[in-house]
């Protein structure tokens, strides 16, 4: 046969093909995963390449941050005093910035009940804070937060942080002293960001994490046990800092990977525990690990899966945001895992 000519346009013959047709099948909830975990490292690449439009927030004006010597138990009430200091000078800078919404924010930390580890209102803004007496806690848990928390949005944080103390005074036996340790201690990603699908935020603030558990095994006692409370990215963040590291317990909620592929991975004696609720939208991110340009994509395993290997426990029907809620099965568990005692936490 020969070539079909070249000068003559082709148009449409009606017929059977132009009759309207019944509409095509919906994929394979199989399929649309499949397809998920190959568009995923796609998106993320053109993302990496082509970054996204938006002019960045203007830098919020604050003091740097309070020099302090080494901090003992006996310095805490000094510490305290003046990083409250700190944040009124902050907010007064940012009011005269015109941030009237990071003012108030400042102006909260300052209040004369908070106990400021530390703190730091420049840009985004970073605070350790301290519930409850850390000096003579044999129970410290520490939460560590995930994209989008900063100043901005500390209060959030922060009603996590009051219920979990809440629940443990509850929860305490008789002579048992409770103590929950904030820590906004990095620079979060943005939930709708590159950022948050790469660990380079994560191995940034490991350092500092393991840092805040030596400085607390110094400020509260030697019989004190200490366990790490990680939600979302922040179970990145403790999965990199998690080797070595003095804690007795790991719990990783809503996380969307930890970048090992077993517990065995994060090289820690500590027990790791795991939950994910089953209104949490982080169940559908793909639990896929790649490696494009110059950095690693995604997480890896479910840390909720029999393969990984932790210790699950059950958070019934928490959303994303959901772990902390009070009354919640999910803060009832972080509880019983915090004061150790293990038996007591409902398995998932």
């Amino acid at each position: 046969m020969g070539q079909p000519r070249t000068d003559v346009p082709h148009l449409p013959v009606p017929g059977p093909a132009d009759a309207p047709q019944p509409p095509a099948p919906a994929p394979h909830p199989t399929a649309r995963r499949a397809r998920r975990r190959v568009l995923l490292p796609l998106l993320l690449t053109a993302g990496l390449v082509v970054p996204l439009a938006g002019a960045a927030r203007p830098e919020i004006p604050a003091p740097a941050p309070a020099a302090l010597s080494r901090l003992t138990p006996a310095a805490l009430p000094s510490a305290y005093e003046a990083n409250r200091a700190d944040a009124a000078e902050a907010g007064r800078m940012a009011a005269a910035h015109g941030d009237a919404h990071r003012a108030r924010a400042d102006r909260a930390l300052a209040a004369r009940s908070r106990r400021l580890l530390s703190f730091d209102g420049r840009g985004p803004g970073l605070a350790t804070e301290v519930l409850g007496d850390l000096a003579h806690a044999d129970r410290v848990a520490v939460l560590v937060p995930g994209s989008d928390t900063s100043l901005d949005t500390y209060a959030r944080f922060h009603r996590a942080a009051a219920a979990l103390y809440g629940d443990l005074g509850h929860r305490a036996p008789a002579g048992i002293r409770v103590a929950v340790v904030a820590w906004l201690g990095y620079r979060t990603p943005e939930t709708v960001s590159t950022a948050v699908a790469t660990p380079a935020r994560a191995e940034q603030a490991a350092p500092g994490l393991r840092a805040l558990v030596r400085q607390l095994h110094i400020l509260a006692p030697a019989r004190a046990r200490v366990s790490l409370l990680c939600h979302s990215y922040g179970s990145v963040v403790c999965a990199r800092a998690a080797a070595g590291l003095d804690v007795d317990d790991i719990a990783l909620v809503g996380s969307p990977g930890t970048g090992a592929d077993t517990v065995a991975g994060l090289h820690t004696s500590a027990r790791v525990w795991a939950a994910r609720g089953s209104g949490d939208w982080v169940a559908h991110v793909p639990h896929v690990r790649a490696d494009l340009l110059f950095t690693t994509v995604g997480f890896g395993p479910d840390p909720v899966s029999r393969a990984f290997g932790a210790r699950v426990f059950d958070a019934a029907g928490a959303d994303h945001s959901g772990y902390f809620r009070p009354g919640s099965v999910a803060l009832a568990n972080l509880a019983r895992i915090t004061l150790g005692r293990a038996p007591e936490v409902s398995r998932g």
